[in-house]
């Protein structure tokens, strides 16, 4: 077997170590050297090394080699194992154990879109669309909207209640678009070339949109409740936010020059 081989070179080695370390000394050298490799001694090692079971730990554990732990601890004892000094506690499980004790479900999650190239006033027009309106209808008022910026503001309200859903575990259903606001970003300046060997300063405007969502609160859920109920009653601004008024046509309203000229083909070649 392998650990036997490694035995016996661990024994060679050992003989080989003490014949170098007292070299100078001819009467330990005879002895020794005749004691460490004469036929008796290397028979009888052979018959002790075969006579050693099978398992090698529980023979190093008969002679008290490995006492630092106990390798087999009987089921039917009351007794544990002792750990060794030697391992390394594993402490990324006892802080995972904690974190999910206590880390808590956040009121806000928010989702930030950066290098938008439009005007930060052009898409704030769209942004304030959406103020106070549940996730639901924020969406499908982008979708109706017909302004450029209305795709981007789409892209970060989904991708804000992505982030509660699959990161926070937050309820979808119950989201509500708490703040939309936007921020200027870099404006890069360009050179305009303009006739008679005149030129001029041309400005390409980016900013950033931030969206932050929450759940509704119990009083908001019984607002919209009651508001959906009341049918004759002028609605104020923030009223009509949360109970939106029902829009017939659910098409997005990008791309539908390209939708229309594909079905237009496809009915030609039919």
């Amino acid at each position: 077997m392998r650990w036997q081989s490694h035995f016996r070179s661990i024994i060679h080695n050992f003989g080989k170590r003490v014949e170098h370390n007292f070299g100078g000394n001819g009467s330990f050298r005879n002895v020794h050297t005749q004691s460490l490799y004469s036929v008796g001694e290397s028979r009888a090692l052979k018959c002790a090394v075969e006579n050693v079971p099978r398992p090698f730990h529980l023979y190093l554990q008969q002679l008290g080699v490995c006492t630092s732990r106990k390798l087999l601890a009987d089921s039917s004892s009351d007794a544990t194992p002792v750990p060794s000094p030697l391992t390394p506690v594993l402490a990324t499980s006892a802080g995972k154990a904690e974190n999910q004790a206590v880390v808590a479900k956040p009121d806000k999650v928010q989702a930030v879109l950066k290098g938008i190239k439009q005007s930060p006033k052009k898409v704030n027009l769209v942004a304030a669309l959406v103020r106070g309106m549940r996730v639901e209808d924020a969406l499908l008022q982008m979708q109706v909207t017909v302004k450029r910026a209305a795709k981007t503001v789409f892209q970060v309200i989904h991708s804000a209640r992505a982030n509660a859903t699959h990161n926070h575990g937050l309820d979808p259903d119950r989201l509500l678009v708490a703040e939309a606001f936007v921020g200027k970003g870099f404006f890069k300046k360009r050179i305009a070339y303009h006739a008679k060997h005149r030129h001029g300063i041309m400005v390409r405007p980016e900013c950033r949109l931030t969206v932050v969502v929450r759940e509704m609160t119990p009083e908001e859920e019984a607002e919209i409740a009651r508001l959906r109920v009341s049918n004759f009653r002028k609605l104020t601004k923030r009223e009509s936010r949360l109970v939106p008024h029902k829009l017939i046509e659910t098409t997005p309203i990008w791309g539908r020059k390209s939708n229309t000229k594909s079905q237009a083909r496809n009915g030609v070649s039919a």
